[in-house]
């Protein structure tokens, strides 16, 4: 199989063949005319030598780095403006004239003591170009020192610009550190020291008493509380109000009435002024112990909670023993807050001591780090001082790094004049390279694929599935002006329309049952490939139909035998929401069934998205196995877009020799981008690409009989070839098939 690179070449030298002779023509002609020329004056060239130079006695560091420097000289420093001008005044030359002619040759390695640098003048005066040479090495030397020198008073200067800045900064940097010392040192030294870490432990212990002390107080209390039947607060009001003698006094008092009035009721009415009077006296006593207990229980002029006589009276009634164990009670109780209160200042001053514990380590990173700052300023502080003494100690010792190894001489010049045949010959062989660059370049920005595994390759990048590779068709069933389509049931080229049915069946989760092919652009052979997809589905025994859906070009139905209905361009939505009317039977090929186009329509886009459109799609879904749908290509209308809704997927064609590169691209991005946006669909936007026309081997039978093909029988790219050969009434027909295979 020929390499995709020569086919390449073989198409673009087929188209642009009078480039390469034309190219040829003028290089052949350039090289006589070259060859017919006088000759020239024969021009000398003086050679003059310069060799690195190198100090005998060496003291300072800097001077080595300086000649090592001065190594590594350039042709750009050689050939400076001042050294040319200097050169051109000691010769009396003009400076442009001298910078022409001039070359100077640096070694390969410029670090190696032994290479040489070579200065070369070309000129018709033998003795004024080994003059040139001369003044430009002396010139040369003389810059290499002044060179050296710069740099040297260059480096002295900056390291006398930068060290006052370098002083202040170690400066700062060591009294921030000494100021960072005086506020931190001494918590970082009771750190190191201990004495924190003891003062933190000492004071857990100080806690671990008190909480020990806190629990014998809360017990002794609990035991109080038993015995009492009282908490803090009751024993508290019921030893206040039993000590008190005056409501002592009034309990007396009020047990005595009472006792009169216990007497008196049992002989004497509620009514009885003397019943009356002695409640009177209980009320008012009542009243007297209500207020002397809020005497007794206010304090500090504060009201204490109003109570019940009767409460009072129980509140007061504990003897001596019990009265003794409230009042230790209540001495409990204030040990109790005593202890808690210094319990929590302990813990108050171990948080304290934590805290300033856990600040250490930031703190001792801080002065290390302050101290880090100080050495390296300190070592760069040092370097820059041991610098300076030794750049201004190098001064004395430096010297230019070029001397002159070899005077200028110049060698005798002989005619180097060609003969014409060998000039004729040489600018023959330029013109063939060129030529044939030329054409290869053509070829390569034509931007097109020529051969189909440039279109796979593309394809795979763009990961677009490739579902099938249609060979280059060089012989076909049917003959005429109709476009050629392989209608016969033991047509060779049927298996590869089969394949790529099957691959069709075998995309996605759901059978794909409505395919709409496309292209990129127009002449790819998307019409030709959906007719035999549809006469392989419909070969294979499935209810197949095919759907012209190219509404801005003319109907290929003939092809099949079948005559477009002429009426069907004057009411389109008509012709289209009828079934029974636009579905035509193909008498030649059993279960295919296609929709006739009715023709160019200007209204093109408002057909496409009538109802009547989504309703015929609705029924043939339902109606046929398959169904095939050609549509425009992208790059001349959207229709293809509008239709892809009614669709399983798309289909996009390509076609090596005709697709470019650019377009393909194009489509592939803006498909692929539709099929991320719309992933709610049954089946990707873009099924997959298929390569027609590709040169690949075809079986034929052996009782097909060979014989010389037809016009209509060719493949495309024949078409186009013989299409150029005949006479120019003949052209139109020959356009008219061609634009068939679309």
């Amino acid at each position: 199989m020929t390499l995709s690179v020569v086919k390449r070449y073989l198409i673009a030298f087929d188209q642009y063949k009078w480039v390469g002779l034309a190219t040829l023509a003028v290089t052949v002609g350039v090289s006589g005319v070259v060859a017919v020329q006088p000759t020239p004056p024969p021009v000398y060239v003086a050679a003059g030598t310069l060799a690195y130079r190198r100090p005998s006695v060496i003291f300072s560091s800097t001077t080595t780095k300086i000649q090592q420097e001065g190594q590594e000289i350039t042709k750009e420093m050689l050939l400076d403006k001042r050294v040319v001008e200097a050169a051109a005044k000691k010769v009396k030359v003009s400076a442009k004239k001298l910078a022409d002619n001039v070359q100077v040759k640096m070694p390969s390695k410029n670090n190696d003591p032994s290479a040489l640098i070579q200065v070369l003048y070309k000129n018709a005066d033998r003795k004024k170009a080994e003059a040139v040479v001369e003044a430009l090495m002396k010139a040369m030397v003389a810059r290499s020192q002044t060179i050296n020198t710069s740099r040297l008073r260059e480096t002295i200067g900056q390291i006398n610009q930068r060290l006052p800045k370098v002083t202040q900064e170690l400066r700062e940097i060591e009294a921030k550190l000494e100021a960072y010392e005086k506020r931190e040192g001494t918590s970082i030294l009771a750190a190191q020291s201990g004495v924190l870490p003891q003062a933190i432990t000492s004071s857990q212990q100080q806690q671990r008493q008190l909480r020990v002390q806190l629990g014998g107080i809360e017990a002794q209390m609990k035991s109080l509380q038993d015995r009492l039947g009282l908490n803090v607060e009751q024993a508290y009001v019921a030893q206040a109000l039993s000590a008190d003698p005056i409501i002592a006094q009034l309990r007396v008092q009020l047990f005595s009435l009472e006792s009169q009035l216990k007497i008196l009721r049992t002989d004497l009415q509620e009514e009885h002024p003397k019943i009356v009077e002695l409640v009177k006296q209980k009320q008012v006593f009542e009243q007297q112990l209500q207020q002397r207990q809020s005497e007794v229980l206010g304090g500090n002029g504060v009201a204490a909670p109003l109570r019940s006589a009767d409460r009072i009276r129980v509140d007061s009634s504990l003897d001596p023993a019990r009265q003794q164990l409230a009042q230790s009670l209540i001495a409990l109780q204030t040990q109790q807050d005593t202890v808690q209160q210094q319990l929590q200042g302990i813990e108050k001053t171990e948080q304290l001591l934590r805290r300033e514990h856990a600040t250490i380590p930031n703190k001792q990173l801080e002065q290390a780090r302050l101290a880090q700052q100080v050495a390296l300023k300190k070592a760069l502080y040092d370097k820059m001082q041991s610098a300076l003494v030794d750049a201004e100690a190098a001064v004395a010792e430096t010297t230019g790094s070029l001397t002159i190894a070899q005077l200028p001489k110049t060698e005798d010049v002989e005619s180097n004049k060609r003969g014409l045949p060998v000039m004729l010959a040489l600018g023959g062989f330029v013109g063939l390279l060129l030529g044939g660059g030329l054409i290869f370049l053509l070829g390569m920005l034509n931007g097109k694929f020529y051969s189909w595994e440039e279109v796979r390759a593309a394809l795979v990048e763009k990961e677009v599935p490739i579902l099938g590779v249609l060979p280059e068709v060089t012989m076909f069933d049917s003959y005429g002006d109709e476009m050629p389509l392989a209608l016969a049931a033991n047509s060779p080229y049927l298996e590869f329309y089969e394949r790529l049915r099957t691959n069709l069946r075998r995309i996605g989760d759901k059978p794909v049952k409505v395919v709409l092919l496309t292209s990129a652009t127009g002449l790819e052979g998307k019409t030709f490939s959906a007719y035999n997809l549809a006469i392989a589905s419909a070969r294979s025994g499935k209810r197949t139909l095919l759907i012209e859906a190219d509404l801005r070009s003319a109907s290929n139905v003939e092809s099949l035998k079948i005559a477009a209905d002429p009426l069907a361009a004057v009411e389109p939505l008509h012709y289209y929401g009828n079934l029974s009317e636009c579905v035509r039977l193909v008498p030649e090929v059993e279960n295919l069934y296609v929709v006739p186009s009715p023709g160019f329509l200007r209204q093109a886009s408002a057909v496409l998205e009538s109802s009547e459109m989504r309703r015929l799609f609705e029924d043939v879904r339902n109606r046929f196995d398959f169904v095939v749908v050609d549509s425009p290509a992208l790059s001349e209308c959207n229709d293809a877009l509008t239709l892809e809704p009614y669709t399983d997927g798309m289909i996009l064609v390509a076609r090596p020799g005709y697709t470019l590169s650019s377009m393909l691209s194009e489509a592939a991005d803006q498909l692929l981008e539709s099929d991320e946006e719309e992933s709610h669909k049954s089946g990707p936007r873009l099924l997959g690409a298929i390569i027609n026309g590709a040169d690949i081997a075809v079986k034929f039978r052996n009782d097909i009989e060979e014989f010389e093909l037809p016009l209509s029988a060719m493949s495309n790219r024949a078409i186009e070839v013989r299409s150029r050969q005949l006479p120019q009434q003949s052209k139109p027909k020959n356009k008219a098939i061609n634009s068939k295979l679309r």
